[in-house]
């Protein structure tokens, strides 16, 4: 009797190679799964699965995790604003883990004892998904063909010729991983320090030259309406991504230390979610306090880093989201956004927690809650610490005081 192995399967030249792989070479009986994390149309996850069993697969299961990945995910990158390195929205790296999640629901549904992914043995991915396995099913035999047999993409294609899948692989000249939460694409030309993704690299063109401004409404952390239109956190980010990906805005590279050690480049597009952490994190400068402000800063770039690490099951995940979700309670308000062509502007917001309202005062023009005498007087309070330690370090007074 055949083992089973399940192959968490996109469509692509990598997992498509696995299929005849695993069925012909390995002798295993092969059951493919396709998580949907937003990346995928109606007809596409259609052709994926027709692809999956003309390549041999024995069944095909589809599950669409977006909710759940909004839920457990994404919701937390936006209490937190967080762009690792101050760029990059974590769009993949922070999918991979609930997609890793689905496939193992899936093999312990089958029964099956062994699993398989597409991920080479140069990036973040295969570390994302074995971690799952290694944590919650170390029982399950782990096999990633292309990492094992270190294939070039031009042997995965002559082997797919070779038996009878000639298929049209020219957008393999650019690794695309769609999703929700935006879009990475690696080329040779992110290969290089200096290299820079060409126009027709990118899944969206230019097709928009007329600027246009829209509104985010957000209830405690969240988005609930575009341009005053109600609607549920993944509704409105495809939405919000239908208007802005026709300028081609939230076009990056990024850089940073891959969890094998080594430094990485790749280029993302990701226009709805820079839009609404941008709109949110204004929102949360005028309704939050500054010690609010530093730790939120603080705890969300390490819950970042964290998530891009493959770290999502360590249980310190679940004491920071307890901290960032507490701290959403009074960002209500809406964030105006003017889209340009390659850019966007947050212009400005409102919200009845406004802590800059001008019944409090006008900065730089009028105050309201305190007296010019009541400024001197603090002065001087603020001042007795180091009016103390000057006195006893005459040198150090002397030396500022010609700075």
């Amino acid at each position: 009797m055949k083992e089973k192995v399940v192959l968490a399967f996109s469509g692509g030249l990598d997992t498509s190679f696995c299929v005849p792989y695993l069925k012909n070479e390995k002798n295993m009986e092969v059951h493919t799964i396709m998580v949907n994390t937003g990346g995928f149309s109606d007809e596409e996850v259609k052709r994926i699965e027709e692809r999956a069993l003309q390549l041999g697969a024995e069944s095909h299961t589809t599950v669409d995790a977006v909710e759940s990945y909004y839920a457990n995910g994404i919701k937390y990158l936006i209490y937190g604003n967080i762009l690792k390195n101050n760029t990059y929205p974590l769009s993949v790296s922070s999918e991979r883990i609930f997609q890793a999640l689905e496939v193992l629901r899936h093999v312990k549904k089958l029964g099956a004892t062994n699993v398989a992914h597409g991920s080479t043995g140069a990036g973040n991915d295969q570390v994302r998904f074995d971690i799952v396995f290694e944590i919650l099913a170390p029982e399950v035999n782990i096999i990633a063909p292309i990492r094992e047999l270190q294939l070039s993409r031009k042997e995965e294609i002559d082997f797919l010729v070779k038996h009878g899948f000639n298929f049209s692989w020219e957008k393999s000249k650019y690794s695309i991983n769609q999703g929700i939460w935006g879009t990475s694409i690696g080329g040779v030309e992110t290969l290089s320090s200096n290299g820079y993704l060409p126009e027709e690299a990118y899944p969206h063109q230019v097709v928009k030259t007329v600027e246009e401004k829209v509104s985010i409404t957000f209830k405690n952390g969240e988005p609930v309406a575009l341009n005053g239109k109600e609607m549920a956190p993944v509704a409105l980010i495809h939405a919000l991504a239908d208007i802005a990906n026709g300028y081609g805005i939230g076009r990056d590279i990024h850089i940073g230390d891959t969890i094998i050690g080594i430094k990485g480049r790749v280029g993302f597009e990701a226009a709805a979610p820079l839009m609404i952490i941008k709109a949110h994190h204004l929102l949360e400068k005028h309704v939050l306090v500054k010690e609010q402000l530093y730790w939120k800063e603080l705890i969300a770039n390490y819950y970042g880093q964290l998530m891009h690490e493959a770290q999502y099951l360590n249980p310190v995940m679940r004491d920071m989201e307890k901290f960032l979700e507490s701290t959403q309670s009074s960002v209500n308000g809406t964030g105006d956004v003017l889209l340009r062509p390659y850019n966007f502007f947050v212009l400005g917001c409102t919200s009845e927690y406004d802590l800059m309202s001008s019944k409090f005062g006008e900065y730089g023009e009028m105050n309201k809650s305190y007296t010019g005498r009541d400024v001197v007087g603090f002065t001087k309070v603020l001042s007795n610490p180091l009016k103390i330690y000057y006195s006893l370090h005459e040198d150090e007074k002397e030396k500022a005081s010609k700075n």
